[in-house]
């Protein structure tokens, strides 16, 4: 496209209207009307190169000097030649090129660099899905599109909350109460007379034995994991005080077991007296007779008795009104910890002399060895905490991505499409405004174009007498081709000396 003055204006590279007249600004000789070139070797015989190698250097003229002129870069150049590997424009730093590199040559690209540009794509924003409003003024039908985006946005927060939610009572035990029964039975191998096979000494088999009730785990918990520790205490008139009480505690490396076994000499009926001992994840403690009957907590965790202290110091007003983080005791208070007040931070170190171990399960039982009483197993029910199955399917739930990533492709595709409508009604209002007014849109797309341009290539000068081809007819552009010419001369020079080990004299 020619323009006043026979010089023409460089255009966008990205913009439609070259795409649509085939020209490619980026080229000197592209258009009737562009820029006139500086090719080397159509110019004047005086300065032409002679050969590859060196030239002697002009009188007054340092090598590398440059002479100052708008929108032309004098001297060494930075890079390769003009339309060489490297794409370099005379005028235009390499720093100011490579923007356009980057568009011109993203097809040329491996695979690999485009993948790591992808990796390194900024994570889209929920903004991004969002029509303009403009675009819903020329399609009324895609209110419906920003309802269900409106409704997307309220069903996502409903979800977060939910998840926050059930990670705070995922940090709290959630146990629930079941039953456990415990099954208690002996048997009783009488003595063998002599000559017969078999022990000669009559002896009893106790068994201890246990299963929750209405377990609906598909892993069935081992009796053992419910206790902390298990004693039995037999007659000590009948086995002594050395060898009457069977003791089993858990340790660090204590394999769980389904029941247990003890097995002792004799013939006649053993009381015996089992504790067991619960073990309570997280653990439990027993209040204070005093503080027990003021709480009206008996056994729980450290955690709830701390909480039911606070309630009972809120409800009464004990907290000091000037200075919060004292408690001035009452009268029950004052029995009980043996001050007249107390800060806050003193609270878990007086509490705990007040607190003691949970007390065993006692279980009396008589051993019978009468062959006669066929009554030899005896249950016992009672209450254990075992952790609540709904943990588990929450704990799944948090952890669970399954739909994670069905959700992330369809996010891709509705950016990828938004994005695509968004180029399209760019692309529409462009054409829009060429069929409606098209001198006036060429003059303001001129206008723009000069404008970015300036701003693109830092050039200073004049842009308008730079566009026309007199600027480039003044008497000092012959010095400065000499100038160039003489620059490109000296650095083949020194690449052949140095390929070439010598130095021309």
């Amino acid at each position: 496209m020619a323009t006043r003055g026979g010089g023409g204006y460089p255009m966008n590279p990205g913009s439609p209207m070259n795409a649509a007249l085939g020209m490619n600004p980026m080229n000197p000789a592209a258009g009737q009307g562009g820029r006139i070139p500086i090719n080397l070797q159509q110019q004047s015989p005086a300065f032409r190169a002679v050969g590859p190698g060196g030239a002697y250097p002009r009188p007054g003229m340092v090598p590398g000097s440059r002479m100052g002129m708008p929108g032309m870069q004098m001297g060494m150049p930075a890079g390769p030649s003009y339309m060489g590997s490297s794409a370099m424009r005379p005028g235009i730093p390499q720093p100011m090129m490579d923007p356009f590199r980057k568009r011109m040559l993203t097809q040329q690209q491996p695979p690999q660099l485009m993948q790591n540009r992808a990796r390194r794509v900024k994570r889209r924003k929920m903004a991004d899905k969002i029509l303009p409003q403009r675009i819903r003024e020329l399609v009324p039908e895609s209110q419906a599109y920003m309802d269900l985006l409106a409704f997307e946005r309220k069903l996502d927060q409903t979800i977060m909350r939910k998840r926050l939610e059930i990670q705070e009572s995922m940090k709290k035990p959630l146990m629930q109460k079941r039953k456990l029964r415990i099954y208690i039975s002996n048997t009783f191998t009488p003595a063998k007379a002599e000559g017969e096979e078999g022990e000669t000494v009559a002896s009893w088999e106790l068994r201890v034995e246990g299963k929750l009730l209405d377990d609906p785990g598909k892993v069935k918990r081992k009796f053992s994991s419910f206790f902390k520790s298990l004693v039995i205490e037999l007659d000590k008139d009948l086995y002594g005080p050395d060898n009457h009480l069977v003791e089993w505690h858990r340790m660090p490396t204590t394999q769980e077991t389904d029941g247990f076994q003890v097995k002792r000499p004799g013939d006649v009926n053993v009381k015996c007296t089992l504790l067991l001992m619960l073990d309570h994840q997280p653990p439990q403690y027993k209040l204070d007779v005093r503080l027990a009957r003021l709480l009206g907590v008996h056994t729980q965790t450290r955690g709830n008795i701390m909480q039911a202290l606070w309630l009972y110091i809120k409800k009464n007003k004990l907290q000091d009104n000037h200075e919060k983080e004292y408690i001035n005791c009452n009268r029950y208070f004052k029995q009980i910890f043996n001050c007249m007040r107390m800060k806050f931070t003193e609270i878990p170190i007086k509490l705990a002399g007040l607190l003691q171990h949970p007390d065993p399960i006692i279980i009396n039982h008589m051993i019978s060895v009468d062959p006669s009483d066929q009554k030899k197993t005896a249950c016992y029910d009672i209450d254990v905490e075992v952790d609540d199955p709904l943990k588990s399917q929450m704990s799944n739930f948090l952890l669970s991505t399954t739909n994670q990533q069905e959700i992330a492709v369809l996010d891709v595709k509705i950016h990828d499409t938004i994005e695509s409508i968004n180029q399209l009604k760019i692309q529409r209002d462009f054409m829009l405004s060429f069929s409606n007014h098209p001198q006036e849109f060429i003059q303001d797309w001129i206008k723009s174009q000069c404008h970015d341009y300036k701003i693109m290539t830092d050039v200073t000068g004049n842009p308008e007498e730079e566009r026309r081809a007199e600027f480039y007819h003044e008497p000092w552009t012959q010095e400065g081709v000499g100038r160039f010419i003489f620059s490109k001369v000296q650095q083949r020079r020194q690449e052949l000396e140095q390929v070439l080990g010598i130095r021309f004299t």
